[in-house]
């Protein structure tokens, strides 16, 4: 039997030490290759066009071109990859500029070790991974904007769509809702995108930031997101 293919991951980031680190630590897992390292925007930008990564470890702050930037344009020349944003502190316009930009993760850099393998994974699989430190910084920020009346009654969402959609936004993966709830993660993850197409809204990074202007993460945002 063939071994499995190594998921492709590119490393951006202007200090050469956290990016050896992070090679080191993905590669010693035998499940990912290191394809490329940047230590600028522009490079980043480049490099992923070259070399086509599954993955993109990418830093918010970057000589040349930010984080936020060189994720827009990794975007526009290789949808299918997913970008991971590094960040040092969870601000909150740098968190919704990074959903909008098109990010699929959001690791600070003090993340252990497991929870980055489980965030590269998950994203590889195509979940939305943000932790909840990010999250409340998001809901902190566009709280206020919720409208009078409640969208989530305006969107028609049942209590369980509500729930699940809760806790997706809060950063937990589909394998820990369906684990709370004593599902499958399939189911999860068909009742995600059954909202998704309910709220005819394009991408899940669109989704985080309606549940948060909706008010529907309301005195959530200290929940732990796995």
């Amino acid at each position: 039997m063939p071994p499995a293919k190594k998921i492709r991951v590119m490393i951006a980031d202007d200090h050469s030490l956290l990016r050896v680190g992070l090679k080191q630590v993905l590669e010693s897992t035998g499940e990912y290759e290191v394809v490329g390292q940047a230590s600028d925007g522009d490079e980043a930008v480049r490099l992923a066009a070259e070399l086509s990564p599954q993955v993109v470890l990418l830093d918010v702050i970057m000589p040349k071109k930010d984080g936020v930037e060189a994720c827009r344009e990794i975007l526009q020349s290789a949808p299918e990859t997913r970008v991971v944003m590094l960040t040092a502190s969870p601000e909150e316009d740098a968190v919704i500029e990074a959903l909008s930009a098109g990010a699929t993760g959001y690791l600070l850099k003090e993340t252990g070790v497991d929870q980055l393998l489980s965030t590269v994974r998950d994203v590889v699989s195509g979940e939305l991974r943000i932790p909840a430190e990010a999250v409340h910084r998001v809901l902190t920020g566009i709280r206020s904007s919720a409208a009078e009346e409640s969208e989530v009654e305006q969107a028609g969402l049942t209590q369980r769509e509500q729930e699940i959609l809760t806790m997706f936004a809060m950063g937990k993966s589909y394998a820990r809702i369906a684990e709370e709830r004593g599902v499958q993660p399939v189911t999860i993850r068909n009742a995600v995108y059954g909202v998704q197409r309910k709220l005819q809204i394009e991408s899940m990074q669109e989704l985080v930031l309606w549940a948060a202007r909706s008010g529907l993460l309301d005195d959530r945002g200290s929940s732990q997101g796995e």
